[in-house]
């Protein structure tokens, strides 16, 4: 019965089960032995020394298996080594095997100081003499036992029972630890390497969000979907979420080769079934994605090919327009020529009352969307554009978040622009769930906002992060302010200027009420503006920008200079400071 194969430090029930089995089949086949080939008479003496035996050999076993078990326990708890003093949330069959499972982990070096439970009944109970306490407790446990941790079991808690035992654990200097559930553990016993930090995403407190997957289902399944900027963090969650609605197809495009290669080793692996065609392409080059809608005849896009870092595109505002205007026009033109049956754009808050080149850019993308479907003379236009606004996502690829965690691994400081701005987040997952449902609801040339929640402090964001790696903000980690970058805002906004929004059936996604263009007219603007790019003229390029986006007003940034004031005056100034110093010839002799 393989009782001699498993760790006798690791000996439960199970394996005392498996111990009296073996003695006892042992036993009966040596009782039928001596019955067949032995004298009778001797019947009760045999079956007596039998039981005895059974009785006696289970016994001694079981005191070997879990003297050897003590004895490593003690040996390990008594070590020497520094032990981190924990609590454990919960005070429930799932929390006894949490703690159990802590203590058999040769890895981790804990002491239990007891359970946490909200659940006041529960208060100065013991399960398996280990006491229960109350959420009011933790100050008190923090101050008597130095209590460094909590460990919560990832599913325990419900939303308002998370947020309450966060904030106090962050306020008492106590560092949050999260489990997997238990049917997750490695062969049922726990890996010191599944015991993770608490996730700032959960930090945000926001309910989990219901869409409509019926409606989201019958929009995907069996058509062919077009992503482009497949391989960046929205643009990768797109395609996890969209695959699993059952497409006949995605095409996955972007011009960056290696997180291209990646996205296509982790969808064969997880996704084996589905057809996923990957396209190397940059959406400014017209011809390049020609031949893509030729050869696979997409029948919904999601563009969420873009340039979105702020401070980058104020110093290359050419790139920004090059990319998130042209490229956006190329895919939505292509889009109509092959008679698409949907164009969903992703967007930002960051195109609202712009005040940098990559919002004003984003901006422009969005009026021409919306125009496209008002083509003069055509009325055939038979694709649905839709375009979806949101603010940052938390962890996408050179956001706030990986830098807070780069720079905290390093021991800090930790850079924040300036001690009162502030920015709207949600998780990737959540922002592409609403896209998804935005775009089955969509009828063609909406704006639809997202309901963010509340704005989040950066510096609060910055402390929190600290907080959570088990640190001290301003004690074991600095913050330094280095005040607001070129084009950089306080504070975002999701609806421009004489804005309003109507609402939808899903009661975290509006309809902005924007004004409508022609689009002739914005053809025109966006002709001459491609032009100006072209030729590389940037005081040109923002000139038009600003014309065409009226609200756009630089922030902290050199093209302030145009606002206000007649641009011809300062242009010869503002051109010598964007261009780079020429070098000085030197005649040889």
């Amino acid at each position: 019965m393989h009782i001699h194969t498993g760790f006798l430090r690791y000996s439960n029930m199970t394996d005392l089960v498996r111990v009296f089995g073996s003695v006892l089949l042992s036993s009966v086949i040596y009782l039928i032995c001596v019955n067949l080939w032995l004298m009778p008479g001797n019947e009760t003496t045999i079956n007596f020394i039998v039981m005895v035996n059974v009785s006696i050999s289970s016994m001694t076993l079981f005191i070997f298996r879990f003297a050897v078990k003590g004895l490593f326990v003690f040996i390990k708890n008594d070590s020497g080594a520094k032990k981190t003093r924990v609590l454990i949330y919960g005070s429930d069959a799932e929390a006894l095997f949490i703690k159990h499972g802590l203590q058999r982990s040769v890895q981790a070096k804990f002491t239990i100081i007891g359970f946490i439970d909200d659940d006041y009944g529960k208060k100065n109970l013991e399960l398996q003499g280990t006491k229960v306490y109350d959420l009011k407790s933790l100050e008190k446990l923090k101050r008597k036992y130095n209590v460094e941790k909590l460990i919560i079991l990832n599913q325990d808690l419900d939303e308002k029972s998370k947020k309450i035992a966060i904030e106090k654990c962050l306020a008492f200097g106590i560092q949050v630890l999260t489990i997997p559930p238990t049917d997750q553990w490695l062969f049922g016993k726990l890996n010191f390497n599944q015991i993770k930090n608490l996730k700032i995403e959960d930090l945000l407190q926001r309910k989990p969000i219901q869409v409509e997957l019926d409606h989201i289902s019958r929009d995907l399944l069996g058509k062919r979907i077009l992503i482009t900027g497949a391989a960046g963090s929205i643009g990768s969650e797109i395609v996890n979420q969209v695959i699993r609605y059952k497409p006949s197809m995605v095409i996955l495009c972007d011009q960056a080769e290696t997180p291209l290669h990646y996205l296509s080793l982790q969808v064969a692996e997880t996704f084996p079934n589905v057809v996923a065609n990957i396209f190397i392409a940059d959406v400014t080059n017209y011809d390049r994605m020609s031949k893509l809608f030729l050869d696979y005849r997409p029948e919904i896009i999601f563009h969420a090919a873009a340039y979105k870092h702020v401070p980058m595109m104020e110093e290359n505002p050419t790139e920004a327009v090059h990319n998130n205007v042209l490229g956006t026009k190329n895919v939505a033109d292509l889009a109509v020529s092959f008679d698409c049956e949907k164009f969903v754009m992703i967007s930002t808050d960051k195109a609202v009352n712009p005040t940098n080149i990559m919002g004003a850019s984003k901006r422009i993308a969005e009026i021409y969307i919306q125009s496209i479907k008002r083509i003069p003379g055509n009325n055939q236009v038979k694709t649905r554009f839709i375009t979806t606004r949101f603010g940052n996502v938390l962890g996408s690829n050179g956001s706030v978040v990986p830098r807070f965690a780069e720079q905290i691994e390093k021991g800090g400081p930790l850079t924040v622009t300036h001690p009162e701005i502030t920015r709207y987040f949600m998780t990737i997952p959540e922002a592409v769930q609403l896209v998804l449902e935005a775009a089955t609801i969509g009828k063609g040339g909406e704006i639809f906002i997202f309901d963010m929640g509340e704005p989040v402090k950066i510096a609060d964001l910055a402390r929190n992060m600290i907080k959570l790696a088990g640190l001290q903000p301003d004690k074991d980690i600095k913050i330094v302010y280095t005040g607001l970058r070129p084009g950089e805002k306080l504070y975002e906004e999701l609806l421009n200027d004489g804005e309003s929004t109507l609402p939808t059936y899903h009661e975290k996604i509006r309809i902005s009420k924007v004004i409508t263009n022609n689009y002739n007219d914005v053809l025109i603007d966006i002709k001459e503006l491609i032009a100006l790019n072209n030729r590389n003229d940037i005081l040109g390029v923002v000139k038009k920008m600003k014309s065409i986006v009226p609200e756009y007003i630089s922030n902290n940034s050199t093209f302030g200079e145009l606002d206000g004031a007649p641009c011809d005056n300062i242009l010869s100034g503002l051109q010598a400071s964007l261009d780079p110093p020429k070098r000085k010839t030197v005649r040889s002799a």
